[in-house]
């Protein structure tokens, strides 16, 4: 067979396609055919594939939304471990008369006790009312600005499946993150830094990469993991011994290769994904370090944070990189909390701790929000996986409860100092007003200006989105 052949009608050889390759275009491309045939004659191919944005699936750059919408931006205070609410932001008065009696309720790792009373005490804040607990005063000081969402339940009473949940809408691995799905639907508006960026703790989230992962999204959408000391990206800079020039003309060769490639194999998606991720960590070698440089702030900022305090210096500078980063046109930012939010021994103990560690970060992150006017752009998330049992375990602790815990949401959209559904009478379970996981991601994503509806993606065989096929937006806690 001649190159002119009429198989190749464009002078490639057989031997420039892979065998794969020419069994898809040949034998399994004829198959698909008359199977989508035999498919269409018995109406099984169902409606077509929802809207997805109108920009290449592979692209960073900013598109708008299926709305107008007020929030640019997301900043999500991940408190891993599952902090209480009644004992931090939801009072319960009949919990404190009933302290010391015993229930039905059991225990999901043992050792269940009777019913215990808050450790904290509580007072009102703000024109709102709202309780908070004494270990947490400075975040007490924004209540106005905040919407508690008091009645949210998950599926699963075990931190990594609930983790999974909580950042993708279901409680197993292997499916795109709300972080990926933002970006997807949205772009970013800082090309030279990624659209969606963890800043992790100390001891490494519970189910690793996949609570930041794009699932079957391409890669461009998954997010960047940023270190909150020294380089913000291990392997991030050039080695000293090659020049920039070195690394340029590396860089030109590499992309003449990659064309090449592409020409060749137009439907090489992923391919092109890892070539949009090169591209991007060779413009985040300069703009990436000055963005996690902290010594730029002055001393009041940084101490506004606590940084200047050993016990809240680390979620303290996170905090701050957060800002950093929306400011910088980054859309998505979740920042883990140091060690977790476990109380199975030692309630008291354990919440002090993560409270003296996060609370004036956290005010200081609304405050400096606010100051430079980036609230009325930036939605503001704090909660973790699940919630606590209102029973003791191991005498102090608490064992973990997805049946009723609760979240918090201040910023850009949200109606301040309401709150929203309620727990039973003891914190148990959800009983007014129930908001599940894909009720706040379809919030989340509404507040964004995106459909939870529409913000679809086709793999599989059919669309997939961030909340499922369930989501209803809280309207009572949208400005």
């Amino acid at each position: 067979m001649t190159k002119n052949s009429s198989l190749f009608p464009c002078g490639r050889v057989a031997n420039m396609l892979s065998r794969r390759e020419w069994l898809c275009r040949a034998g399994a491309g004829a198959g698909m055919l008359g199977l989508a045939n035999l498919m269409a004659e018995q109406n099984l191919l169902g409606a077509a594939p929802a809207e997805t944005p109108s920009a290449p699936v592979t692209s960073l750059a900013p598109r708008p939304g299926h709305f107008p919408a007020k929030v640019k931006s997301v900043i999500w205070l991940f408190m891993e471990g599952a902090p209480s609410a009644v004992d931090m932001f939801d009072r319960k008065p009949e919990l404190d008369k009933r302290d010391g009696d015993t229930t039905d309720i059991q225990a999901f790792f043992g050792n269940p006790g009777p019913l215990m009373k808050s450790p904290f005490s509580f007072k009102q804040y703000g024109e709102s009312g709202q309780w908070v607990c004494n270990q947490y005063t400075n975040v007490a000081k924004h209540v106005d600005k905040m919407a508690f969402i008091k009645s949210c339940y998950s599926e699963s009473n075990d931190h990594v499946p609930a983790i999974y949940q909580i950042n993708s809408g279901l409680p197993r691995p292997g499916f795109p993150t709300a972080g990926a799905w933002v970006t997807y639907g949205l772009g970013s508006e800082n090309q030279n830094l990624p659209g969606y960026v963890v800043l992790g703790n100390t001891q490494g989230a519970k189910g690793g990469p996949h609570n930041w992962g794009a699932g079957f999204l391409p890669s461009t959408f998954q997010g960047t993991l940023f270190r909150s000391q020294g380089a913000p990206v291990l392997n991030l800079n050039r080695q000293p011994q090659i020049t920039k020039q070195d690394q340029v003309a590396q860089l030109d060769l590499m992309a003449k290769l990659n064309d090449e490639h592409m020409r060749r194999h137009t439907r090489d998606a992923e391919f092109a994904n890892r070539m949009q991720s090169f591209e991007l960590a060779f413009r985040m070698q300069k703009e990436a370090t000055e963005v996690v440089d902290l010594s730029r702030e002055t001393k009041e900022t940084q101490q506004l944070y606590g940084i200047d305090q050993p016990r809240s210096k680390s979620y303290g500078s996170k905090c701050l990189m957060a800002r950093r980063l929306v400011e910088s046109g980054v859309r998505f930012v979740q920042v883990y909390s140091d060690g977790e939010w476990d109380a199975h021994d030692n309630l008291e103990e354990n919440h002090t701790h993560h409270c003296a560690a996060t609370d004036v970060p956290v005010a200081g992150l609304l405050s400096d929000l606010e100051q430079r006017g980036l609230l009325d752009s930036t939605l503001v998330i704090w909660g973790g996986e699940f919630g606590r049992m209102p029973i003791s375990q191991n005498g102090k602790g608490r064992d973990h409860n997805p049946k009723g815990f609760m979240q918090w949401m201040a910023g850009a959209g949200i109606k301040g100092g309401v709150s929203y559904g309620e727990t039973d009478e003891i914190g148990y379970e959800a009983v007014e007003n129930p908001v599940s996981v894909n009720d706040l991601h379809a919030t989340i994503l509404h507040l964004l200006g995106l459909d939870h509806e529409r913000l679809t993606y086709f793999h599989n065989g059919r669309s997939y989105r961030l909340t499922d096929v369930a989501g209803k937006v809280i309207q009572e806690i949208l400005a």
